[in-house]
């Protein structure tokens, strides 16, 4: 054999394994009909791509060698497999010997109709403006040599109700798209970092303390919450003294309707106001914006979605077991940062999280920061220069 016939079998052997990988997963259809799986569901297990396909728009990050749209296995909040879409962005240039680490990314309430999906953002999409302020940040680590996975969520752009804020579902989601992100390219790495805010800082937190059971073949190094929900047991009964109409009233609806989807013996819905039960199923077409209209529940006091007459000690209870990350074991770092100026996600609720943490024997380091408001914690200079700088220390 001639030396260029040697050196072109070399390479076309070693080329065969790259395209073996990309021939293990199907390309999905285009449009909404990628997000509808084959029935019955393929595959078996938690975190196996279903299909895939390449990613432009909008919703595909910059600065990167290429974006994928994917459907993958996961477990939903009943127990049973579900499909749930995301998206892996990869950085440009050849990956590191251990493969590009990665950012699983949690993203803040956009809604709970399909159309809130990150993955089918638009400029004209109802939640872009609660989706485009997260992508300078992701940018910026994809830039820095780190794969950026996001989910969308159990039941969020896929068939069934997405369970808003509760944690279980959201964790399995996070860490089964690593799982699929990593079957999709090989070139990622083991090495993780769990990151998000607000609903996705919560998401976090619950996927941190999944982790090691779920994906124990992840190597998750920190988790970054920046201005993560918690203490959600405590503020429902608060929303009795809340009597002027406002967009409070739309993200206290979602969250009934988180708790209903996900425990569907307490009857929820039964108890809803005549005019809150009105509304109820826009909760599925709207996203958050839209809910705080003057048509929808902005119209609404939050001490008026529930009937005077309904205990919701049941509800406070549910909420502590499913949504609220107080009590959380997490075996690895945490991170959470927060803005003093918050009026979604308190102060005053965080530092409490942060105090059960450390009493627990959580390794988390807090880090607040003076005049900052809910989507400062990631828009703002500094909160973003200290999340990198702790991701990267993370990584090394």
């Amino acid at each position: 054999m001639s030396r260029l016939a040697l050196v072109f079998s070399l390479l076309l052997l070693a080329a065969l394994p790259a395209v073996a990988d990309a021939a293990e997963v199907r390309k999905g259809p285009g449009g909404t009909a990628f997000y509808t799986p084959p029935s019955p569901l393929p595959g078996k297990g938690h975190g196996g791509p279903i299909w895939a396909r390449k990613l432009t728009g909008t919703a595909a990050l910059k600065g990167g060698a290429g974006n994928r749209l994917v459907l993958y296995r996961s477990t939903g909040v009943t127990g049973k497999a579900v499909a749930v879409s995301g998206t892996v962005s990869i950085p440009k240039g050849k990956a590191p010997k251990d493969g590009w680490p990665v950012i699983a990314w949690g993203h803040g309430t956009t809604g709970i109709a399909d159309a809130c999906a990150p993955s089918r953002d638009s400029a004209s999409n109802p939640a872009h403006g609660l989706i485009d302020y997260a992508y300078p940040l992701l940018q910026r680590w994809l830039k820095a040599g780190y794969a950026v996975v996001r989910t969308d969520y159990e039941g969020l752009g896929t068939p069934g109700d997405h369970p808003y804020l509760i944690g279980r579902s959201e964790g399995y989601s996070m860490l089964d798209a690593v799982r699929a992100a990593r079957k999709l390219d090989r070139r990622l790495g083991r090495r993780v970092i769990i990151a998000g805010h607000s609903q996705g800082g919560q998401a976090a937190l619950f996927a941190a303390s999944l982790a090691n059971r779920w994906t124990p073949e992840l190597k998750v190094r920190g988790t970054v919450a920046l201005s993560p929900v918690s203490h959600l047991s405590d503020q429902l009964p608060l929303l009795k003294a809340l009597t002027e109409p406002g967009g409070l009233s739309g993200l206290a609806a979602m969250i009934l309707r988180g708790i209903d989807e996900a425990a569907p013996a307490l009857g929820v819905s039964a108890g809803l106001s005549e005019r809150a039960a009105a509304l109820y199923p826009q909760t599925l077409t709207r996203c958050l914006g839209q809910l705080g209209a003057a048509d929808s529940f902005g119209s609404v006091a939050p001490a008026e979605l529930l009937r005077p007459d309904v205990d919701t000690a049941p509800i406070t209870a549910a909420l502590a077991q499913r949504a609220d990350p107080d009590e959380l074991r997490i075996r690895t770092p945490v991170r959470i940062q927060q803005g003093t100026d918050d009026s979604v996600v308190f102060k005053a609720f965080t530092d409490p999280l942060v105090a059960d943490y450390r009493r627990r024997g959580v390794k988390v380091s807090y880090k607040t920061y003076e005049g900052v408001d809910h989507g400062g914690a990631v828009t703002n200079a500094r909160s973003a220069r200290d999340a990198t700088s702790y991701i990267r220390s993370r990584l090394r």
